[in-house]
């Protein structure tokens, strides 16, 4: 587990960390509003190989990103109220296809998550600054 605080500036480099400790393709970010998770995934998209402009799939509940080798997968629970809305459309896909999938607000997920994962959380410590976990 990695536990450590950095700076909005460092991004770039926490993402590439966080690249290079990756041993599942399941990643859940958890964290309050306005914490940086999207701006992390496009952090790590970067990484990866992804030329694309990341942008929050809130609305869309999913967006495909084409990184270099592959494609991902970011998805964004926040506005699921229960697994009936998962099922619609098509959660359980995203998880055993393979690729990159990153879930933001997975806590109305976690029963359908049975593969191995990381959990990513964010807390906002000010501005710059953010405590990041990983495990």
């Amino acid at each position: 587990m990695m536990v450590k605080e950095y700076d909005l500036n460092q991004i770039d480099a926490i993402a590439e960390l966080l690249v290079g400790a990756f041993e599942h393709n399941i990643i859940l970010l958890k964290g309050d509003l306005g914490a940086g998770k999207t701006t992390l995934v496009k952090a790590i998209a970067k990484q990866l190989g992804s030329n694309e402009e990341v942008s929050s799939p809130t609305f869309g509940i999913v967006n495909e990103l084409n990184l270099a080798n592959a494609s991902a997968f970011h998805l964004d629970l926040y506005r699921i109220e229960n697994s009936d809305e998962l099922q619609q459309f098509g959660f359980d896909e995203y998880l055993h296809n393979g690729d990159y999938c990153f879930i933001e607000w997975p806590e109305i997920a976690m029963t359908f998550i049975a593969q191995p994962h990381h959990t990513i959380t964010l807390k906002y410590l000010n501005d710059n600054t953010r405590n990041i976990s990983f495990k």
